[in-house]
């Protein structure tokens, strides 16, 4: 399975990507998580360590390998685009707990901060080899919102999962996600409702959201403490990870 895991910023899609990695691992999968996030944090959910690990988006002797440009040569100048990335996951994946390997790929740059083509097509190639032409099953934390979502990039996508907590911004990006998900042909397009508190907050969000809502997670003050201690809670309670394993018996 390809899975993508989106949502507004801080609602939960790193805990779940890396719990539905672990889980995956666990029970034999071969598994690649994908953190496309600008602020890389997937390798301490993973259990990967705490080391600062550079995104391949910033590593510029890879750039200038693959592409023959180097990234601070300025704008208007000619790179490769027949390059290959297969290479990619032996040299720069990270082992992780449970077998998972962890590639941070980094993020997709938006136009008004400098030429970015060479950084944004490395991405690009990297997403589209790992979704359509890899045998591992790949888990994907993308970076908050919907920049990520674009033709060629997660088309192939076997399910993108929305991550929702109990806020009306929260709902609203879920839509705007729902709707550009339909424009570039992802089928399946659910919900997971995350840090909820009771019934009343369930009840509301299920009201106001229309993409199907498959799972809900309750609060858990175990995330919250592994997050400041900057652990990963799936090495720390086995009560929350027992909810991936539901999570994932659901996808």
């Amino acid at each position: 399975m390809k899975i993508a895991i989106s949502g507004k910023g801080g609602v939960g899609k790193t805990t779940i990507s890396a719990g539905i990695a672990r889980i995956f691992s666990r029970e034999g999968e071969k598994v690649i998580a994908l953190d496309t996030d600008s602020s890389p944090n997937l390798i301490t959910t993973l259990g990967g360590g705490q080391g600062d690990v550079k995104p391949l988006s910033e590593i510029e002797e890879l750039i200038e390998e693959k592409m023959g440009i180097k990234p601070s040569s300025g704008e208007g100048q000619m790179f490769k685009l027949n390059f290959t990335v297969d290479d990619i996951l032996d040299r720069f994946g990270v082992q992780c707990n449970d077998g998972v390997k962890l590639l941070v790929a980094g993020s997709i740059k938006q136009g008004g901060s400098g030429c970015f083509c060479a950084e944004n097509t490395l991405v690009k190639k990297i997403l589209k080899h790992y979704i359509n032409e890899s045998e591992y099953t790949l888990i994907m934390d993308m970076e908050a919102g919907i920049e990520h979502l674009g033709r060629g990039t997660t088309e192939n996508i076997d399910v993108l999962i929305t991550v929702v907590e109990p806020n009306l911004r929260s709902v609203e990006t879920a839509e705007r996600i729902n709707k550009l998900s339909k424009d570039i042909g992802i089928k399946n397009n659910v919900a997971i409702l995350n840090k909820v508190k009771d019934e009343i907050e369930k009840k509301i969000i299920e009201d106001k959201l229309s993409i199907p809502i498959i799972y809900t997670i309750p609060y858990s003050t175990s995330v919250r403490d592994a997050d400041l201690k900057g652990t990963s809670v799936f090495d720390e309670d086995e009560e929350f990870t027992n909810i991936m394993s539901e999570l994932k018996k659901k996808l």
